[in-house]
């Protein structure tokens, strides 16, 4: 047979795009690629915006460990700490420090370490945003391999927040000797990876800790991309680029996850979709508020956008947290809400108009649910513009109070507990709430202290109740969380929605 130039050109053409349509599968990855769909801006995990950012928590993990360790399933385990616990009155609480533990630098990890970090994140001054909950212990010390705090207010869930935002061990003599900026340019931790490289908004690249407490993990290097665009991501893994990646729109997630070289996962997780309510302007309106909850059709907006991946909600409590509440229920009602407007004159001919603020492309069509979202109030009577911003922006507003009347957001609690979903999103004087109603806070405020376990969380409950009678937010669901990966890759999910490279091994 003899070929003309054309066609060893064609050919050639064709095996060319075949090769970077996907790798060839027999080829061992020896090195990890994940596009993560967050940039990272600090890499203190205690203290900032970025330190309650859940999604940057898989990074934090991948590096630091936490005082506790949390399982998959969101269960607590041993970590740092072997055993914790109060003494019989409760105003004590003790902490086994667990031995032979290293630095990333190589030097040893101890009790000193524990204790320090502790402390730091309770003072004011280190601007650690949970400094209201590490507050509550004082006069950390160190006997032996033990660490014991006075309790100063007791607050039933300061072991949960162990394993949760911020609950991190930093190096005590290590920061002390380079500081805050040194500390960020050359960061060490006691977790499964170490930082090899970082460029910020770009990558970060990660070397296996080989000593690691909990075992070596299974890829020798990982690079972590910053592709915060949805559809980017999908062609990261797609093409080969990556080989895991996360949060891309459902779609996609169905298209790709049977083919040839792919594979997918998708599992309930902690996080819920929803949208603060500030306190200012047209949102003092109880008709205003309650009309806006009432004309959204969740079920409607999960199956056509969502591709049915989705679990509506009423709270800001999924069926798996504490002092989730089934018998609360916010209907879809169009006309009561036209009802409400018409009561404070508004109609679709007369609108009330707000801002309504949304990321896009961080999560699956976080856009497009606000698109949807805004047609449905356009139709009772609410004119709602949209400005999109990234996540950090949101962070920064939040945090000074100044987030327009309606904000989208995914609030993360993986250890389940109402004071980290309701709490902290509702209560006023929180810096993670934007609504200031006193009402609320009186309600809630017995609630922190409360060391009835069943009374605590009946009392969660009602608040709950308060809160979506008062429409003074707007939960639409809870999330499904899509990863998609190369079928070289075992991926195990996380609860918390944490993607956690450690946890991943060769198929």
């Amino acid at each position: 047979m003899t070929l003309s130039r054309r066609s060893l050109l064609q050919i050639s053409a064709a095996s060319m795009t075949l090769a970077f349509a996907r790798p060839v599968l027999a080829q061992a990855i020896t090195e990890l690629v994940i596009a993560y769909n967050v940039n990272l801006p600090s890499w203190d995990p205690t203290t900032g915006p970025s330190a309650v950012n859940p999604t940057i928590q898989g990074l934090y993990q991948s590096v630091f460990d936490q005082f506790i360790l949390q399982k998959p399933d969101l269960s607590p385990a041993p970590g740092l700490l072997t055993d914790w616990g109060w003494n019989d009155d409760r105003t004590q609480v003790w902490m086994d420090v667990r031995e032979g533990v290293k630095w990333h630098d190589g030097s040893d990890f101890t009790a000193e370490d524990v204790a320090w970090s502790l402390a730091r994140v309770a003072n004011p001054d280190t601007g650690s945003p949970i400094q209201f909950v590490w507050g509550t212990l004082e006069n950390h010390r160190v006997e032996g391999n033990r660490v014991i705090a006075d309790v100063k207010q007791f607050d039933p869930t300061i072991f949960k927040w162990m394993y949760f935002l911020t609950g991190y061990v930093l190096p005590k003599a290590y920061y002390e000797r380079v500081g805050a900026e040194g500390f960020e340019a050359a960061p060490i931790g006691t977790g499964p990876y170490m930082v090899d490289r970082y460029e910020r908004n770009a990558f970060v690249r990660l070397k296996a800790n080989p000593d690691y407490w909990g075992g070596a993990p299974a890829f020798e290097t990982v690079t972590i991309k910053f592709v915060t665009d949805a559809a980017s991501r999908v062609a990261e893994v797609e093409s080969g680029n990556s080989h895991v990646t996360l949060e891309m729109p459902y779609e996609e997630f169905d298209r790709l996850k049977g083919r040839s070289g792919l594979a997918g996962t998708a599992a309930p997780i902690s996080d819920i979709a929803m949208i603060f309510f500030n306190d200012i302007d047209v949102m003092l309106d109880p008709n205003v508020r309650k009309a806006a909850v009432l004309a959204v059709d969740k079920q409607t907006i999960i199956d056509r956008l969502l591709s049915g991946y989705g679990v509506p909600l009423a709270t800001l409590e999924t069926p798996e947290y504490d002092a989730f509440d089934a018998s609360i229920e916010v209907p879809y009602d169009p006309e009561k809400a036209k009802e409400l407007l018409a009561a404070s004159g508004y109609s679709p001919e007369n609108p009330v108009r707000f801002k309504i603020q949304t990321t896009r492309g961080f999560k699956p069509k976080d856009y497009e649910i606000i698109q949807a979202i805004v047609g449905l109030w356009r139709r009772v009577g609410i004119e709602a513009e949209i400005e999109v911003y990234e996540v950090a922006k949101h962070f920064e507003l939040r945090a000074a109070d100044q987030l327009a009347p309606a904000a989208f957001y995914n609030w993360g609690n993986s250890v389940g507990d109402p004071t980290t979903s309701t709490g902290f999103a509702m209560y006023g004087p929180s810096p993670h709430s934007v609504w200031d109603g006193q009402d609320v806070i009186d309600m809630i405020n017995p609630l922190w202290g409360e060391p009835d376990e069943a009374k605590r969380i009946d009392g969660w409950k009602k608040v709950s109740a308060h809160i979506a009678e008062e429409a003074l937010v707007l939960p639409l669901f809870q999330y499904v969380q899509p990863i998609l990966h190369d079928a070289r890759v075992k991926v195990v999910p996380h609860a918390s929605g944490a993607l956690l490279p450690h946890l991943m091994t060769r198929a």
